[in-house]
């Protein structure tokens, strides 16, 4: 028997390695020889040997040793890729390792499971109660990955992307991977909540439908109420608080103030990382914003002031969701503003019957990084409006790689959009923007330190005014 080539023994132990298998000796030989068998077609090949071997009987339920005695593996493979030249449809059988990390099988589990609840319910996914003659395109049921080995015509499967090797992106469900992908649909927030039996996800239990009326009913008399959002609010910069001063001024001195004044990070125009040391400092200017607002003894006593960290303030690590800013640089603000409300990033507000996300973080800019197809301009060539669509549809704030964007896996619900709000509200630095995406309505407020930009946002009639001071 031939001794394989150093490319082929490469390529044979890194295959078996993703598949959970160590390879002996006389096992990669043999495993080469098969391959040899077709050199025309060796990937193929090796795809449907590995099929074979998951087959077979594991010890010890982790990483398995493969000798070159599974010559019953072997000999189905060969017949079976006989078969395999003529399917038109093939999977690029990547599977998940045996060994996955508990971390690494939450990154496709979670986000897997929470989305295919939601497309076994849509009626073009959804297999028929009864046996009816239908096409392929109408058909649309959800095959898994795995299933597609020696399956004819178009089938439709849900799976997460994932990079299980250098440069080479896999679409990836529970059992294995193919190379092509697309957005899982979209569910009306009704329809969500009708499977929820009136569930309330602020934790207030099952909601009765007399209270569900009492709150419409208030909600319709608060046609006054207006929130305004501010990101980027630097309280080191004496710009931006001049600036600040003079939004506050202006909306100290109308008719009907402000119901809810939202202040988004960061707080502070440089990182607040190690490198840091001005923390004293900055919890002095805390100090002075508290003493700021209080001031305008309108705004103290009928509006309310919520404070959203952003990913470059203070806190214990970058990984989302962010915690409130630390106490020890808000107290001097909360002697001045005693309500002065202090959440974490991403938040979620209430509105009666309206529920509203508040985010902060560079979204757009990291998600065109890491794009790997570019979004198509057929509908729209706006890339916030092709954001709000990608964040909708996969029912996630932030659906980027770990590596890209680690999560605290225990609190990953506080990212997810399902089901889906009535508002999201993303605190960006791109330029402003507002649009509304199959009721939803989404604007960003702009960077106030940056350009003076904000927004005022009156959520009964769902409008929002993109404002900036003047130059």
């Amino acid at each position: 028997m031939a001794t394989p080539s150093a490319a082929t023994r490469k390529k044979l132990q890194r295959k078996f390695r993703l598949r959970g298998f160590t390879l002996k000796v006389d096992a990669l030989e043999e495993a080469a020889a098969f391959l040899a068998r077709f050199p025309d077609a060796e990937d193929d090949a090796l795809d449907l040997l590995l099929d074979e071997l998951d087959k077979e009987p594991r010890g010890g339920g982790g990483r398995c040793g493969v000798s070159g005695g599974h010559q019953r593996a072997l000999g189905a493979a060969g017949g079976g890729f006989v078969r395999r030249a003529t399917v038109p449809l093939r999977s690029n059988q990547e599977s998940i390792p045996a060994d996955y990390s508990s971390m690494e099988k939450l990154e496709i589990k979670q986000p897997y499971t929470g989305i295919g609840i939601r497309l076994a319910r849509d009626k073009y996914f959804s297999k028929p109660a009864f046996d009816t003659v239908m096409t392929e395109d109408d058909n649309c049921e959800i095959t898994s990955i795995q299933s597609l080995i020696g399956c004819t015509g178009r089938r439709w499967i849900m799976g997460v992307i994932s990079q299980l090797e250098e440069r080479q992106f896999y679409l990836e469900d529970l059992t294995g991977a193919v190379n092509t992908c697309g957005f899982p649909p979209l569910e009306d927030r009704e329809a969500s909540l009708s499977m929820l039996m009136g569930l309330d996800f602020f934790g207030g239990g099952v909601i009765a439908a007399e209270e569900t009326v009492r709150l419409s009913t208030l909600e319709k008399k608060a046609m006054n109420d207006m929130f305004v959002i501010l990101s980027d609010v630097w309280l080191d910069s004496s710009e931006t608080m001049e600036k600040l001063g003079v939004v506050l001024d202006g909306y100290d001195s109308v008719e009907a103030v402000p119901s809810l004044f939202v202040l988004m990070g960061n707080f502070c125009s440089r990182p607040c990382n190690l490198a840091f040391n001005s923390f004293e400092e900055l919890r002095l200017q805390f100090g002075k914003l508290g003493e700021m607002i209080a001031a305008r003894s309108r705004l103290k006593e009928h509006s309310r002031f919520l404070f959203i960290p952003g990913p470059e303030d203070a806190g214990p690590s970058k990984a989302l969701p962010r915690c409130t800013l630390p106490k020890y640089l808000t107290e001097e603000l909360q002697k001045h503003i005693p309500n002065a409300i202090f959440v974490s990033n991403p938040c979620r507000v209430k509105f009666y019957t309206q529920e509203i996300v508040f985010f902060q973080q560079d979204l757009l800019y990291r998600m065109r990084r890491s794009c790997l197809i570019p979004p198509t301009t057929e509908e729209t060539s706006d890339p916030f409006e092709h954001l709000v669509a990608t964040i909708t549809h996969q029912s996630h704030l932030c659906p980027l790689p770990l590596t890209v964007q680690p999560i605290i896996w225990n609190y990953d619900h506080c990212l997810r959009l399902y089901p889906t709000p009535h508002t999201i509200v993303l605190g960006d630095k791109s330029e402003q923007k507002a649009f509304k995406y199959a009721g939803i309505t989404c604007f960003n407020p702009g960077s106030f330190a940056n350009d003076s930009s904000f927004a005022a946002y009156r959520p009964c009639t769902k409008e929002v005014e993109l404002s900036a001071l003047e130059s």
